[in-house]
C-alpha cells in the first residue's frame, strides 16, 4: 500500500488555508478571526501548532457559524475543486494504484469531493460533524498513527509520501519514505 499525505504533497497548495480563506472572503462576519488564522500558520510552520488551542478557542464560535448560516459544506466543497482540481501534481497520476491511501489534516468531506474526482477510494482525514459544525477527531501528527492502526490494523505502508516532518510519526511504519517538495521528489528512508 502505498500511502500519501495531501497538502502539498498530491495537491499543490494548502486544501485548510486556502478554504478558509475563500471562506472568510465569502463571509465577511469571520474576518474578525484573520489575526489569529495567520498565526495558526505560522506556528503549524515552525512546528509549535496545537490543534486543540485552534478548537477550544475557535471552535465554538465557527460551528455557531456554521449552523447560524445554513452553510452547504459539500457544495462548498465542490465548488473549492472546481476551481483547484488541475493542481493535482502530476507525478501522482504516474505512480497511482487501486489501494493508495491519503491520510490528512484536512476534513473529511472536502478529501471525498477530491480523491472521488481523482479515482483515490481510500482517505482520512479530520473527522467533522457537518450538522453541528464541530469537529469531532483531529488526523494531524502522532493522530495520523491511530487512525492509520484504526483502519489497517495490519496495514502495510511500501511508500510513503510527504511534503513536512510533521508526518514523522508515519515513517518507522512504511519501508520507504519519500520527501515532496515542489515537484521534486527525493527518498530519505
Amino acid at each position: 500500500m502505498n500511502v500519501f499525505d495531501f497538502d502539498e504533497t498530491i495537491f499543490d497548495g494548502d486544501t485548510a488555508f486556502e478554504f478558509v480563506t475563500e471562506f472568510v472572503k465569502k463571509h465577511p462576519k469571520l474576518l474578525k478571526l484573520t489575526p489569529d488564522i495567520i498565526k495558526a500558520v505560522r506556528d503549524y510552520k515552525n512546528l509549535t501548532f496545537r490543534f486543540e488551542d485552534l478548537v477550544d478557542n475557535y471552535g465554538p464560535m465557527i460551528s455557531d457559524f456554521i449552523i447560524s448560516e445554513n452553510v452547504d459544506a459539500k457544495q462548498i466543497a465542490k465548488d473549492f475543486w472546481d476551481k483547484r482540481e488541475h493542481r493535482i501534481k502530476p507525478f501522482y497520476f504516474e505512480i497511482q494504484k487501486e489501494d493508495d491511501l491519503v491520510i490528512s489534516a484536512s476534513p473529511t468531506f472536502m478529501l471525498e469531493e477530491i480523491c472521488n474526482r481523482i479515482g483515490i477510494k481510500h482517505y482520512l482525514g479530520t473527522e467533522m460533524n457537518l450538522e453541528k459544525g464541530t469537529f469531532e477527531r483531529w488526523c494531524f501528527r502522532d493522530k495520523k498513527i491511530e487512525f492509520f492502526r484504526e483502519a489497517y490494523p495490519d496495514g502495510v505502508i511500501d511508500d510513503f509520501y510527504t511534503d513536512s516532518l510533521h508526518d514523522e510519526f508515519l515513517f518507522p511504519y512504511a519501508k520507504r519514505v519519500f520527501l515532496v517538495k515542489g515537484h521534486k521528489i527525493k527518498q530519505i528512508k
